[in-house]
């Protein structure tokens, strides 16, 4: 009997071990940070540190709202370490899906079997999409066990939110990845592919904070567009939800033609 979805079952549940580190590692997140807030986060010590530093350090940061305990989550966890766990879990899975696989030899093989091309890139990003919402679930989880013992005052349904956009935001980078990996069948290309969008998404955000004259770079930073709004403290802007996933959907797209059209292992 032939199995449903062989690609996609392999790719999710053959790396389990790299997928429970992540979520040790974003678990380990959460507990360093999260029960911190009521000793520093909500303190005029705190506030009076935070107006103490460069308005400009400040903002590059995130750290203008983290006197609150929503906008101290949205800036230590969803903004910095969580965001950095989450973008090189999904940039490293999506650069090993089809350029890494091709790399090693195995994608040959696997089409050797018969296997469609489309195939191979649906369900390879239908693994790492699901792996990334694992992920996003388990922060959600988490936080929202934590709210009421670290007195951080988060509603449920901006926490729903902002994790729907902390899953997206991390997505973007791991297609992007594997996007580069279909049409160049390097990883190290998916790696740079993925690393780009993120860490440029970042500093677009930091500097165009800085003033009016660069306030345009904004407009080209996904991190901003999932965070511009601070979810966790007012809740997700849905339409930016639907934005990134899209986009997703998108180099998922060209990817798989990408892979239809060329020689592979060239």
């Amino acid at each position: 009997m032939k199995t449903s979805l062989p690609l996609f079952r392999r790719a999710f549940f053959d790396p389990w071990r790299s997928t429970l580190a992540w979520a040790a590692g974003l678990a380990a997140a959460a507990f360093l940070y999260l029960p911190l807030y009521p000793s520093i986060g909500g303190s005029a010590q705190m506030q009076e540190m935070i107006d103490a530093l460069p308005a400009e350090m400040t903002k590059a940061l995130n750290y203008d709202q983290i006197a609150t305990g929503p906008g101290y989550t949205q800036s230590t966890l969803f903004g910095l370490l969580g965001f950095l766990l989450m973008t090189i879990a999904s940039v490293s899975w999506g650069a090993a899906a089809v350029g890494g696989d091709e790399e090693s030899g195995q994608l040959e093989l696997t089409l050797a079997h018969g296997v469609r091309r489309v195939q191979v890139v649906l369900e390879r990003a239908l693994a790492l999409l699901l792996r990334v919402l694992l992920l996003a679930g388990l922060v959600f989880v988490l936080v929202l066990l934590l709210n009421e013992p670290s007195q951080l005052g988060i509603r449920a349904e901006n926490l729903f939110g902002a994790a729907f956009l902390f899953a997206g935001l991390a997505l973007l980078s791991g297609t992007a990845a594997l996007c580069a990996g279909a049409v160049t069948g390097r990883r190290v290309y998916g790696l740079a592919a993925g690393a780009a969008v993120a860490v440029l998404g970042y500093v677009f955000n930091a500097v165009g904070r800085q003033g009016d004259s660069v306030e345009w770079l904004l407009n080209l930073s996904p991190y901003h567009w999932a965070y511009g709004n601070s979810p966790v403290i007012n809740g997700a802007d849905w339409l930016v939800v639907i934005w990134l996933w899209g986009i997703s959907a998108a180099l998922v797209a060209v990817a798989a033609v990408a892979l239809e059209r060329r020689d592979v292992g060239a």
